[in-house]
């Protein structure tokens, strides 16, 4: 597995070693001592998948301190634009984000510890995307930004008239008035 680092501490992208033949493919999503070796020290306790249309955006969203949650996540089939935004206060990468495409194609994984807001645009219909976390979920621990806040102006790679919402994600604060528990 190849680890790629990003312009932000703690956020990886990994690259499985692919086996492909006649049949198909095989690859190895996660091995523990591979992850560990890498920097990722993380006791996965639940595994989430979600289904989603060309266009839909999920997050920014994050869980607060005790369930503050490090997620591994990948794409199974179709693709997305994966964006984590650093809310460590006292980062110097505060306020800025990574994104990368994940896709069945191309099998990258994304770590991204506590610390951090995530959120995906799917760029495909039919779209699975999974995720194992270290922590589980508390929805009164639930911290968020809105997707298109001006502060972090992040691209989607999505026209904003085609982006479907959740009516809870469409409620989610600016950047400007967020208060991060990190």
């Amino acid at each position: 597995m190849k680890i790629i680092t990003t312009d932000i501490e703690g956020l990886l992208i990994l690259e499985p070693r692919i086996f492909n033949d006649d049949r198909g493919y095989f690859y190895e999503s996660y091995n523990k001592n591979k992850f560990t070796e890498a920097g990722i020290d993380a006791d996965f306790v639940q595994d989430n998948q979600s289904f989603s249309h060309k266009g839909a955006v999920r997050g920014l969203h994050g869980q607060a301190n005790p369930f503050a949650q490090g997620k591994l996540v990948r794409v199974i089939a179709g693709s997305v634009l994966d964006v984590a935004v650093d809310i460590r206060t006292g980062s110097p990468t505060y306020g800025k984000h990574v994104s990368v495409t994940l896709s069945g194609e191309n099998k990258l994984m994304f770590w991204i510890p506590a610390g951090f807001l995530h959120g995906f645009a799917t760029l495909e219909d039919n779209t699975i995307f999974t995720y194992k976390v270290n922590n589980f979920y508390d929805k009164a621990s639930e911290i968020g930004v809105i997707w298109n806040d001006p502060t972090l102006n992040i691209d989607w790679g999505i026209a904003p008239s085609d982006i479907l919402l959740s009516p809870k994600d469409e409620l989610l604060p600016e950047f400007k008035s967020f208060k991060s528990p990190f």
